[in-house]
């Protein structure tokens, strides 16, 4: 589990046969998890300045491939004795967005992102969202779109800075939405309705 609190942006080294080599200051070990632009990964081996990491088919079929090179976000996984901050990250990428719009404000930016709309059920207004492992709040829900604003901190401490229109984004939406619509659609399929029973188990593993 990750908080969506970027800790280092790392630099890719070399990205080929499924394997992800990362020159980073963080000290990992082998089987540790740690998310790439919001994509959980294992580390399969440690060098003198960084690690490797590998990606399966399914990852690989999910996420922009052309994330993976230049600078990177870098998160470890949890501890189970840290600081919880952020929101529940799992590095499960639902989708890529799309920068659609960037527009400057007088102390902040604004994105607007493209989705493939049958995702926009998961994003919530004032809810939280992932995008390249980052932990932002949304402010507008669209037919096929939201909006971020960013202030001038999280602009210059993570790679948005670099972000133009028509930048590819790894996005994963929020994980009590779409636990609560597979639910739904699961009971509907059954016709059975969801309980207060289910919905306390659900606010409870949240």
């Amino acid at each position: 589990m990750f908080t969506g609190l970027i800790r280092e942006i790392a630099t890719v080294q070399s990205y080929k046969n499924n394997i992800l080599t990362i020159k980073s200051k963080h000290k990992a070990k082998r089987g540790d998890s740690i998310a790439i632009n919001g994509v959980c990964l294992t580390v399969i081996k440690v060098n003198a300045d960084g690690f490797d990491l590998e990606l399966s088919d399914e990852t690989r079929a999910l996420i922009d491939e052309s994330k993976l090179s230049g600078q990177v976000h870098l998160e470890p996984a949890m501890q189970m004795n840290d600081r919880f901050e952020g929101h529940i990250v799992q590095g499960h990428v639902d989708c890529v967005g799309t920068v659609r719009q960037i527009i400057p404000r007088d102390n902040a930016t604004d994105f607007i992102i493209a989705v493939d709309p049958k995702y926009i059920a998961y994003i919530i207004p004032k809810g939280s969202i992932t995008v390249d492992g980052i932990s932002l709040t949304v402010n507008d829900v669209g037919d096929d779109n939201f909006r971020l604003t960013i202030i001038p901190h999280t602009l210059q401490e993570t790679l948005m800075k670099n972000y133009n229109v028509g930048t590819k984004l790894n996005i994963e939406t929020d994980l009590f939405a779409r636990y609560i619509d597979h639910i739904l659609i699961h009971r509907q399929n059954s016709k059975k309705s969801i309980s207060w029973q289910d919905i306390d188990t659900l606010q409870m593993s949240y």
